[in-house]
């Protein structure tokens, strides 16, 4: 900015026309925009370069997304502009055919209409286009699927103006042998440069068993000259830095980073309250700033040329802005970008505001729910920005986005208040009432209780807001917050159709209840009464463990902790399961584990046991019951060979000799060497139980 003439110029200068662009974006961060008025320091001038080459986004048209499906070509246009600002030189494109649905309500034009309509987009812009290519055939080792592999590809790489790189992931989805899933992508690099000579192949070991992993790191150390790099994603067994050090150094690492999911992802929220993960779901609005910037300087700033992010629609706009913003400084401040992200995005006025908002939505996320005080201060900042708004701000979806957070995390938090005093007056009630009373009785005046209608002004009103939030975003970004009223994928985002879930034992007590009414004794009802009331209970001298809650999970060992293991891979994480099997409600503390992944072991330890005791172990698994875990005492002691876990709970006796000494551990060894998610051990609740 040259103040020293009569009129005040500015000059953005760029190595290229696309520096020139990330110029113009950080100028329109930094200014001061107000109602006839622009505002800009005395003397601003920078000079910057960025730190990594790769800085992108995954764009993908396709039904999965919860919102992407609905948008025409001008709104396309605005988002890649939006990338833009905060420095994103590509985006990465879907075909067609992918793992998802061929058609979508909401789509405005076929598939590889749109793909052609962004790839040209990008181009525009001067933004590098890649392509998520998933190998989705059944057997790549015959010769005819490869030759209609290569007809398809050859299609969409014909037809698309601008392609720079191809990403085939190995898996998630496809599930290809490396040896032939090289073959075929050595063939489709020559069928690529038939039409884009320039572009690159890129692979992907996701979703891969042991020995496929030690295959393709075989098959990379014979350097395939057709092979440009090395995508690093979810599902690939070994965090990026070890998979950095098995890979020739010729070859670049790309990261691809889940931010778009909250739970059952790469990288979940850490300790995510029960709650929130059964309504919000996995793939709410996510703001994660100062996580996601944890994420990025602990794992891809050492390791990768640069990222190209996982996303399947606009819930992290937030998270696409604070990894832009790092990849060009990974020495930005986080409360800056959410002042540039404000400023440019909302409104210079209230710049200071919303982004005090956007870091409160994540602390609304930490710890557990019941005790969490940022939840009702940041619905209060989330009224008193909403009150005072202009009405182009009401109108911009990205405001509406965070006040429907701000609203729904204080929906469920009222409602998990009132509904845990609820089932504790009901439990209570029935342990006063057997003791005075017939078992009958007993149950119709629990239920009374435990079914008594909400009445509070407040929850309906914040219920309405949010049904009138959800109506708004449909129509200003075509966010499909519920599948029935605006046909959206079922647990993709939807998460309106989650308002009313149970948020305590209800459904399960109801079911019990009922079986136990139909009990022949009185004996028996109150014995089976005794087991809910006493649930957590394990007697005297006995210890009990909920796993999946981290407020009750003293023996768990913590491992690494997510700061220093964010992908949790040596670092047991919350499993969320589902509450219900075989379409029976399942109690609560089933609903979460303790999970870990690949071929790490679950443990637990005890100390300050009786040595003259004999003790029992009952044990209840998570989710994931088709793959056999083994559970050992104290590295020696077998407890149970590998098992495929029922949906009850299950006893074993413990050897004397295993607790002699006062001390206990318990190991579960997943099956080694499988695949997939990972997610191959889940422990839902223990009780160790001292032996009369």
């Amino acid at each position: 900015l040259d103040t020293s003439g009569p009129h005040p110029s500015l000059f953005i200068v760029g190595a290229d026309p696309r520096g020139v662009l990330f110029g113009v974006g950080y100028l329109l961060r930094k200014l001061e925009l107000a109602k006839q008025k622009i505002t800009l320091p005395d003397n601003f001038e920078v000079t910057s370069v960025p730190k990594m080459k790769l800085r992108g986004h995954q764009l993908g048209y396709r039904p999965k997304t919860n919102s992407y499906d609905g948008w025409d070509v001008p709104m396309w246009e605005q988002y890649i502009r939006d990338l833009a600002i905060f420095g994103c030189n590509a985006i990465e494109l879907i075909p067609p055919r992918s793992d998802d649905d061929p058609d979508s309500p909401h789509f405005p034009l076929p598939q590889m209409e749109m793909m052609i309509e962004m790839s040209r987009l990008a181009d525009e812009y001067g933004m590098n286009v890649w392509i998520w290519y998933p190998a989705m055939d059944r057997d790549y080792s015959d010769p005819k699927t490869i030759e209609f592999a290569l007809k398809e590809w050859a299609d969409v790489f014909r037809r698309l103006p601008r392609v720079d790189a191809v990403f085939v992931p190995g898996g998630d989805p496809g599930h290809t042998q490396p040896k032939y899933l090289f073959d075929l992508l050595e063939k489709q690099t020559a069928n690529l440069h038939q039409f884009h000579p320039k572009a690159a192949m890129w692979v992907s070991p996701q979703s891969f068993t042991a020995t496929w992993m030690d295959e393709f790191v075989d098959l990379m150390k014979r350097e395939p000259e057709w092979l440009s790099g090395i995508v690093y994603g979810p599902q690939v067994r070994m965090p990026i830095a070890d998979l950095r050090a098995l890979i020739p150094a010729r070859y670049p690492i790309r990261d691809y980073p889940d931010i778009t999911h909250s739970r059952h992802c790469q990288y979940p929220v850490p300790n995510w309250d029960l709650a929130f993960a059964v309504t919000e779901g996995r793939e709410p609005i996510n703001p994660r700033p100062t996580q996601m910037a944890h994420i990025f300087r602990a794992t891809a700033l050492p390791n990768a040329i640069g990222f190209i992010t996982y996303s399947e629609g606009c819930n992290d706009d937030v998270n696409k802005a604070i990894w832009s913003a790092l990849g060009w400084d990974p020495n930005a401040d986080v409360k800056e970008i959410l002042g540039d992200y404000s400023r440019y995005f909302i409104s210079g006025e209230k710049a200071q505001e919303f982004g005090d908002l956007l870091l409160g939505l994540e602390e609304n996320w930490i710890g557990a729910v019941a005790t969490n005080t940022s939840i009702q201060k940041n619905t209060e900042k989330a009224w008193a920005l909403e009150h005072e708004a202009s009405p182009p701000m009401k109108l911009n979806w990205r405001f509406q986005q965070a006040l429907y957070r701000a609203f729904y995390d204080s929906y469920v938090s009222m409602r998990l208040r009132i509904e845990t005093e609820q089932e504790a007056r009901a439990l209570n009630y029935l342990r006063l009432e057997l003791s005075r009373s017939d078992s009958l009785s007993a149950i119709k005046k629990a239920e009374e209780i435990l079914y008594e209608p909400i009445n509070s002004e407040v929850i309906r009103d914040t219920r309405a807001r949010l049904l009138e939030l959800g109506e708004a975003l449909f129509q200003s970004i075509r966010m499909q917050l519920s599948s029935t009223r605006y046909y959206g994928e079922p647990g993709r985002g939807t998460n309106l159709d989650q308002l009313d879930q149970p948020l305590n034992n209800s459904p399960w007590l109801r079911i019990r209840f009922g079986e136990i009414r139909r009990l022949l004794t009185e004996a028996e009802r109150v014995t089976a009464l005794n087991d809910i009331i006493n649930w957590r209970h394990p007697g005297e001298g006995g210890f009990y463990d909920d796993l999946g809650d981290p407020r009750s999970q003293p023996h768990l060992v913590k491992g690494q902790g997510w700061e220093k293991d964010p992908g949790f891979f040596h670092t047991p994480q919350i499993g969320f399961t589902e509450t219900k099997s075989n379409g029976q409600p399942l109690p609560a503390s089933w609903w979460t584990s303790a999970e870990t992944l690949y071929d790490e072991p679950l443990r637990m330890h005890y100390d300050g046991l009786d040595k003259n005791a004999t003790y029992k172990l009952r044990i209840a698994y998570g989710r994931y019951r088709n793959n056999p875990i083994r559970l050992v005492a104290n590295n020696d002691t077998e407890i149970h060979g590998y098992l495929n876990r029922p949906t009850e709970r299950l006893e074993f006796a413990l050897p004397k000799a295993a607790t002699a000494d006062g001390d206990l551990d318990l190991t579960w060894y997943p099956t080694k060497g499988l695949g997939g998610n990972g997610r191959l051990v889940d422990v839902a609740e223990v009780w160790l139980l001292k032996q009369p």
